[in-house]
């Protein structure tokens, strides 16, 4: 092999590892950012849209599955109501299903051309169920994390196995992978303390 065709070599190696890189990095985004949208839907005792918003709810007898937000505006008129308003008018009853289908523990009541929804607040028994379950689902999200870590070592280290990339390049990249999974792994305990903290709060 030439020294021009082994440059090249190196060169479409470095791409290759740079790809599962990237690659590893977007998986682990995107299992955070279905997580930051879970625990949304996990009600506290004050009135939010992201209560609601991300629910997918069948419309125009069951055609289409869209999310709320893409099918009404939805206000807190205060601390314990959300008001939902379709922009069609015609699904109003269809919305009002999904929600109760969701099994998120919230009644919609049809109001006119509006969906409105009060917030009881959670009893001590309710927070701590909520916090479990908030809790399971980030332990859920940290396996996703730890194993998208492997997959992305064990191609790396077949790699270097294969001999198409250095012990160096091997170490740099082992290095990269694990910063990346530290600080998504700091993210989710971010993102414990705040639910947590909104779950406990009266």
């Amino acid at each position: 092999m030439y020294a021009g065709q082994v440059e090249l070599f190196i060169a479409h190696c470095l791409i290759f590892v740079n790809m599962n890189l990237d690659e590893a990095k977007q998986k682990m985004q995107k299992v955070l950012e279905v997580l930051r949208t879970d625990l949304a839907t996990i009600r506290t005792g004050r009135a939010t849209p992201s209560l609601v918003e991300h629910l997918i709810v069948n419309v125009y007898g069951g055609t289409q599955r869209l999310r709320i937000m893409e099918l009404a505006t939805i206000v807190t008129t205060d601390a314990q109501r959300l008001l939902i308003t379709p922009f069609d008018a015609s699904i109003i009853t269809e919305i009002q299903k999904g929600i109760m289908a969701s099994n998120v523990g919230l009644t919609p009541v049809v109001d006119g051309q509006a969906i409105r929804i009060s917030i009881p607040p959670l009893s001590e028994e309710r927070r701590e169920e909520l916090i479990k379950l908030m809790r399971q689902k980030l332990e859920n999200g940290r396996i996703q994390i730890r194993q998208v870590r492997h997959e992305a070592m064990t191609a790396i280290k077949k790699q270097f196995t294969n001999k198409e990339i250095s012990k160096d390049e091997l170490t740099r990249v082992e290095k990269e992978i694990q910063k990346a999974t530290d600080d998504i792994m700091a993210a989710i305990e971010t993102m414990r303390e705040r639910k947590e903290k909104e779950l406990l709060q009266i």
